[in-house]
């Protein structure tokens, strides 16, 4: 109850969640973004990977995870900057092994977050206001997920994931005109739900000389989030302080909404260390999302594209079993990451041209191991840009800080002594 509290705060700022169902998170622990958000042939025993659900056939403890992100936001235009900041909780999730070849997750996590505010001034020849439009949103969307991770034999193991999405979004439309006594306000709440099924396989084999060389690819099937809720349209006056004081209805009716997502894939390539390096390659790719209904209200002024993701990165721990320097045991992590993110926006009106969307960002982190050497206090730094000042449109520079703890022990274990 508490965590769905926490889900239900404001946990982005960016302009950009405007559109759909907000800016998506992705599916990733604190440890894999802090190496460039790899994952699909990553696999541990004792760190959990949202990625690909085949890796939890090589987990061997019970593990608790548990994250949060920490957002500094600056969006610019062409001649103008603003600065934000958002915390809020990532992620949570349990798993734990019931067979030497099976393990088993469950957990929750926000998907996406809708928290934008962006005012439209217009000026008279004189440089006077006389029409000033704000638009506003908030709301997120959430998953409750489980699955399970198989070894088919040495080396193979498949993986399974279901889910269940479910929030609340609401957008709003504020205008005020010179010389009219009243503004008017548009208001959508919608309930958003769905879910989705993710399928995964890696395969692992060790050479002579103990390298370990995977490969990894997990599936999420064709799915749809389906929205519906009501749109309210009327008139209000203003107080000094922003007090709104609603008057009369103009309009008041059903809305509802649908996203059809395609088959989404994920392959990648690693290479590595038990317990003591790894270096990973991702490639995620995605056919363009249909929008339909109040989701496709905004239709001339952007669009869905295919989408796709790149991501390089690895770790490395110096001397893992030593007991003579702590920070010789810490895991120390970097990554790469590039994405279009399928969004094409036209940002002025005049124009015909659609801007892709793209994000970069670089990251590192540290895994420091805690008492019992299993488990970790991770930490994540990530800076990235996304979105462009070209066509009119705005850029964001963020830093985000992530905290993570992963927590091992040992469960199930039939006693010796009594």
């Amino acid at each position: 109850m508490v965590s769905s509290q926490i889900f239900s705060q404001r946990s982005t700022s960016s302009p950009y969640s405007y559109f759909g169902v907000g800016e998506e998170f992705g599916t990733r622990t604190v440890e894999q973004i802090s190496m460039g958000g790899v994952g699909a042939a990553y696999s541990s025993y004792r760190y959990l990977n949202f990625i690909n659900p085949a890796s939890l056939s090589e987990v061997r403890y019970a593990t608790y995870v548990f994250g949060i992100l920490n957002n500094d936001l600056t969006v610019k235009d062409s001649q103008t900057k603003q600065s934000s900041n958002s915390t809020s909780l990532s992620y949570f999730g349990l798993a734990f092994p019931i067979t030497k070849k099976m393990s088993v997750t469950f957990g929750m996590q926000p998907t996406s977050a809708v928290g934008y505010s962006l005012i439209n001034t217009l000026n008279n020849s004189d440089g006077d206001p006389i029409e000033i439009t704000q638009f506003s949103g908030s709301g997120d969307v959430n998953r409750i997920y489980g699955g399970f991770g198989l070894k088919v034999f040495k080396g193979f193991s498949v993986g399974f994931e279901a889910d269940f999405l479910f929030g609340n979004i609401q957008n709003n439309v504020l205008n005020i005109r010179e010389n009219v006594a009243l503004a008017t306000k548009n208001v959508e709440d919608s309930n958003v739900r769905g879910g989705s099924v993710k399928l995964g396989v890696q395969y692992k084999v060790t050479t002579p000389k103990k390298l370990n060389i995977s490969v990894g690819a997990s599936f999420k099937l064709r799915n749809s989030l389906n929205s519906t809720g009501t749109e309210d349209l009327y008139s209000l006056s203003l107080g000094g302080s922003g007090f709104e004081a609603p008057r009369d209805t103009i309009y008041s009716g059903p809305l509802s909404g649908s996203f059809d997502r395609p088959l989404q894939t994920v392959v990648g390539l690693g290479i590595g260390k038990l317990n003591k390096w790894f270096a990973g390659i991702d490639y995620k790719f995605q056919d363009a999302m249909i929008a339909s209904g109040y989701f496709d209200n905004s239709a001339e002024s952007f669009q869905y594209g295919n989408s796709e993701r790149f991501s390089l990165g690895g770790f490395f721990i110096p001397k893992p079993n030593t007991i003579s320097g702590y920070w010789k045991r810490v895991t120390y992590r970097a990554g790469l990451k590039y994405e279009r993110l399928g969004l094409l926006v036209k940002g002025n009106p005049a124009s015909n041209t659609f801007t892709s969307i793209n994000d970069v960002g670089i990251s590192f982190g540290l895994g420091l191991p805690l008492g019992n050497r299993l488990s970790n206090l991770n930490a994540s730094f990530e800076y990235g840009k996304k979105g462009t000042t070209d066509n009119e449109l705005l850029e964001e520079n963020y830093f985000n800080f992530r905290l993570s703890l992963s927590l091992n022990d040992l469960w199930f274990q039939k006693r010796k002594i009594d």
